[in-house]
C-alpha cells in the first residue's frame, strides 16, 4: 500500500426515489419511498411487496451485452454509472483507464425469471418433470445466460478498459467493492475506479426471504418492536473514487474521503448473525482505525439495519459496544426504511447516503417508528433532519454468510 488518500468526486443512481442524485437526497428529505406488491402474476407468496424503481424510471437501453440479454439491474447500473463520470467532470482518456469495481448479488435473475415464466413448458423424459425452456431460448441462438454480466456491461458502456471486477459477497458485495476499489487505489494501480452495486426486481429473492420468514409485510421497519423481517428494493448506486493527487490534478472537489473500511466474517451460521456481534464491532473498529478516527468522531452512523428481529437487536449492541452512551444521541439514518433492502447494492447505496450528508451537513429523518424496539438502544432521528457534527459518517453492510464491512467516510479533503 502507498498510503495514497482516496476521495469520492462522482455520485450516480437509480431507486424507488426516482433517477439521478438530486431526486434521491429529495426523496432521502422528504422521508422516503413506498413498498408496494409485486407487479408479477407468479409471486405467489405472504408477503409480495418491494420498493420498486417506477418503471418509467427503468432504462430501456443496453438491451444486450453480445448475444446476452440485460435486465432491469444491469440497465440501471449504466444509467448510474454514466451519471457518477459525468458528475466526476472525468475527461474521455479517463474514462477509458478506468476500473469498474461492482458488488452484484442477483446481476441478471430477473432476465432469467421472466424467460422461465413465459417459455413453454416442456416435459424431459429423462426425468419425468416438467422444466421450462428458460436458460436456452431460441432467440439468444440456444446459448447460456450467466447472471454476473452487470460489470462488463457497465465497462462496456463506459468505454472503461481498466478492468471489470464483480464481488459476490451477498448483500455486503457492494460495500467490499468499495473496499477493494479504494485499496486499488492505495496500492497504486489505478487512479480513478468506479465502484458501486445494482440490483432488479427479483421474485425469486422475495420469495426466499418469504420462506425464511424474514419478509415483513407491512413495510421495511427497522429498529421498530413490531418488525418482522425486511422489504426488498431495486436500483443502482455508484461512486467515482478517486486518489487526492489526480483529483488536485484535475481541480475537482470531492463529496467525502474514503477514510477506511474494515472487513470481517462471523464464521458462524450460514444465514444468522454471530448473538454478540464480536466480527461485527471489530469490522467497526478496523474502519475507524484505518481512517486514523476515533468513536467520538463519528457523526452519524448509516446501519445495516435490516428490519429483521436478529439483526437489528445484534447491530444495536454492537454500536453500543463502539460508541458507549453516545448511541443515545448519535443519529442513524434508517436508509432501507425509505428505499428498502437494496441487496448487494446496499453497502453501495449506504455510502451514496453518507456522501450526501456530509455535503449538506445534516442528517435526513427516517420514517417514524410505531413502537421503537427497547433492545435497540439506538437513537433515529423520526420528526426532522439533525445537523452532521462531527463531519464523518460510518456505513455498515452485512450478509449472509457472516460477512460484514464498515466503512468510513469524512468530509472532503482534496482541492477546493
Amino acid at each position: 500500500m502507498t498510503g495514497r488518500r482516496v476521495l469520492i468526486t462522482g455520485l450516480g443512481a437509480v431507486c424507488c426515489l426516482g433517477t439521478g442524485v438530486e431526486a434521491f437526497w429529495r426523496g432521502l428529505c422528504a422521508g422516503g419511498g413506498h413498498a408496494e406488491p409485486l407487479a408479477d402474476p407468479h409471486a405467489h407468496m405472504r408477503s409480495p411487496l418491494m420498493y420498486q424503481v417506477p418503471l418509467p424510471d427503468v432504462p430501456a437501453e443496453p438491451r444486450r451485452l453480445g448475444h446476452v440479454r440485460l435486465g432491469a439491474g444491469p440497465r440501471m447500473g449504466v444509467a448510474a454509472a454514466h451519471e457518477a463520470l459525468t458528475d466526476a467532470g472525468l475527461d474521455p482518456q479517463a474514462r477509458r483507464r478506468l476500473s469498474v469495481v461492482l458488488g452484484v448479488e442477483l446481476g441478471n435473475a430477473d432476465m432469467h425469471e421472466r424467460r422461465r415464466s413465459s417459455a413453454a413448458t416442456r416435459v424431459d423424459p429423462r426425468r419425468g418433470s416438467d422444466e421450462v425452456g428458460a436458460l436456452s431460448c431460441p432467440e439468444d441462438g440456444g446459448r447460456w445466460v450467466p447472471l454476473t454480466v452487470t460489470a462488463p456491461a457497465v465497462a462496456a458502456a463506459l468505454g472503461a478498459t481498466g478492468g471489470a471486477v464483480s464481488l459476490g459477497d451477498a448483500c455486503a458485495a457492494s460495500g467490499y467493492a468499495v473496499g477493494f476499489a479504494a485499496d486499488t487505489i492505495r496500492a497504486g494501480a489505478a487512479d480513478v475506479v468506479l465502484a458501486g452495486g445494482a440490483e432488479g426486481i427479483s421474485r425469486v429473492s422475495v420469495g426466499a426471504f418469504n420462506r425464511l420468514g424474514a419478509a415483513d409485510p407491512v413495510r421495511c421497519r427497522p429498529f421498530d418492536r413490531h418488525r418482522r423481517g425486511t422489504v426488498f428494493g431495486d436500483g443502482a448506486a455508484m461512486l467515482v473514487l478517486e486518489s487526492a493527487a489526480h483529483a488536485a490534478s484535475r481541480g475537482r472537489v470531492p463529496y467525502a474521503e474514503l477514510g477506511g473500511a474494515g472487513w470481517s466474517c462471523d464464521a458462524y451460521h450460514p444465514t444468522a448473525p454471530e448473538p454478540e456481534g464480536r466480527q461485527v464491532v471489530r469490522a467497526m473498529r478496523d474502519g475507524l482505525a484505518e481512517a486514523g478516527l476515533a468513536p467520538e468522531d463519528i457523526g452519524a452512523v448509516v446501519p445495516h439495519g435490516t428490519g429483521t428481529p436478529l439483526n437489528d437487536a445484534v447491530e444495536s449492541r454492537a454500536l453500543r459496544r463502539v460508541f458507549g452512551d453516545r448511541c443515545q444521541r448519535l443519529p442513524l439514518l434508517s436508509l432501507k426504511a425509505m428505499i428498502g433492502h437494496t441487496g448487494g447494492a446496499a453497502g453501495a447505496f449506504g455510502c451514496l447516503a453518507a456522501a450526501l450528508m456530509l455535503r449538506h451537513g445534516r442528517v435526513p429523518a427516517s420514517p417514524p417508528l410505531e413502537d421503537p424496539d427497547q433492545e435497540c438502544a439506538v437513537f433515529v432521528p423520526q420528526q426532522a433532519s439533525v445537523p452532521l457534527s462531527p463531519s464523518a459518517v460510518l456505513v455498515n453492510s452485512y450478509a449472509f454468510g457472516g460477512n460484514n464491512v464498515s466503512l468510513v467516510l469524512a468530509g472532503r479533503q482534496g482541492p477546493r
